[in-house]
């Protein structure tokens, strides 16, 4: 990601990734000073983006927003607010109540989170993304602190009856995510999504 965002040109389209990680802490730069290599026999990876520490595996959908902010002439809070504006269209869609929660980046369902973001802006591009949990094993997530904060409690799509393949619940909102930036959403969707122009 930062490779790509380096290496943007004014005319690079912009690029929706869509990824299912094996089980990973990553740790966001709140917690760069940390000398943590894994918890519980998980992978614990460092990284740039904003925030504390969350928990990756199967079963969750992430979403990495390669975005020219500049070129959208949009800021990091409405980028943020589009984010967790996507996946609050796509609960929804499936009758679930997605909120937000002032100064907690993410989406919350009767106080419990269901999505977490993360970004990082550098050269007026972003990248890193979300985290949409989908049909997942969330013990990993009582081994932490969710994003940084002690007690907070998860779920998931699969908890409110929603049975649906995570990459196709990937795709959904990719959808809703280009559309809610001004872009035509693509039709057919591969793993990586490569948007046009609005």
């Amino acid at each position: 990601m930062r490779a790509f965002t380096d290496a943007r040109a004014p005319e690079t389209p912009d690029e929706l990734w869509l990824v299912e990680h094996p089980p990973v802490y990553t740790m966001g730069l709140k917690g760069r000073a940390g000398t943590l290599t894994d918890i519980g026999g998980i992978p614990v990876i460092y990284t740039d983006r904003g925030g504390d520490i969350t928990y990756h595996g199967p079963g969750q959908v992430v979403l990495y927003a390669m975005l020219d902010i500049a070129r959208l002439g949009i800021g990091i809070k409405t980028l943020v607010q589009l984010l967790e504006q996507s996946i609050i269209d796509q609960l929804a869609q499936h009758e679930i109540v997605g909120a937000r929660r002032a100064g907690a980046p993410g989406v919350y369902v009767g106080g419990k989170k269901i999505a977490s973001l993360g970004l990082r802006v550098r050269r007026a591009g972003s990248y890193h993304g979300l985290a949409l949990n989908v049909d997942m094993d969330l013990e990993p997530f009582a081994r932490i602190d969710p994003c940084g904060y002690e007690g907070m409690e998860v779920t998931q799509l699969a908890d409110f009856r929603v049975a649906a393949p995570t990459f196709e619940v990937g795709a959904e909102l990719a959808r809703r995510l280009a559309g809610l930036l001004g872009y035509n959403p693509p039709v057919n969707l591969p793993a990586a999504i490569r948007v046009s122009a609005p």
